[in-house]
């Protein structure tokens, strides 16, 4: 989920705590960790409404930030013929457990083990064969370089692609940058190993 201007500004500072969304389905799980553009959030509950029937006085139109009902239905944004969904959530305090793991370089015995088998195990169920060395090596040599760029040097499409970097990411080994990628120390570390 991404959240604009001052919307932003209020899910950083907690003041937030619901959301719509004109969805055609759910993107979001309650009971999961999202990592926003405001910080990371937990998804509380998910439920579908019927946005003509929201009152000035919700509490949820309050906990989004909203003047009225009607500012809610007027920021709707999507297909008009798809379902309105109520997002609530709480930001989520501390440090980003990915955040740690990627800042760290120092890989035992174990943490290599099960890298190398997490990988593998990527590389087998892939449709196009293995490509995650591969992909840590095109980082490597191409930091900040946009993914579209990156996928057609390989012949990948950008999507995909950038499905693949972010299996990377949650592994530690990489980090999403505002154009492009790079490697964390975690991933420099690991590409050391080889």
């Amino acid at each position: 989920m991404l959240f604009a201007g001052p919307d932003r500004d209020g899910v950083a500072e907690g003041r937030i705590t619901s959301a719509y969304r004109r969805w055609a389905e759910p993107r979001v799980v309650a009971g999961r960790v999202y990592r926003t553009n405001a910080g990371r959030i937990e998804i509380d509950s998910v439920s579908q409404i019927n946005p003509d029937l929201l009152a000035d006085n919700d509490p949820d139109v309050i906990a989004a930030d909203r003047g009225n009902a009607k500012d809610v239905r007027r920021r709707l944004r999507g297909n008009e013929d798809w379902p309105t969904f109520l997002i609530r959530f709480h930001l989520v305090e501390g440090p980003d457990p990915r955040e740690e793991l990627a800042a760290s370089a120092d890989l035992s015995p174990s943490d290599l083990e099960d890298l190398r088998a997490r990988l593998a195990k990527l590389d087998e169920l892939s449709r196009h064969g293995a490509w995650t060395t591969a992909t840590l090596r095109q980082i490597q040599a191409k930091p900040h370089i946009r993914a579209g760029d990156l996928a057609a040097e390989v012949g990948r499409d950008t999507a995909g692609f950038k499905l693949d970097v972010r299996k990377l990411k949650n592994l530690g080994l990489t980090y999403s940058l505002e154009v492009g990628y790079e490697l964390s120390p975690r991933g420099t570390a690991y590409l050391e190993t080889l």
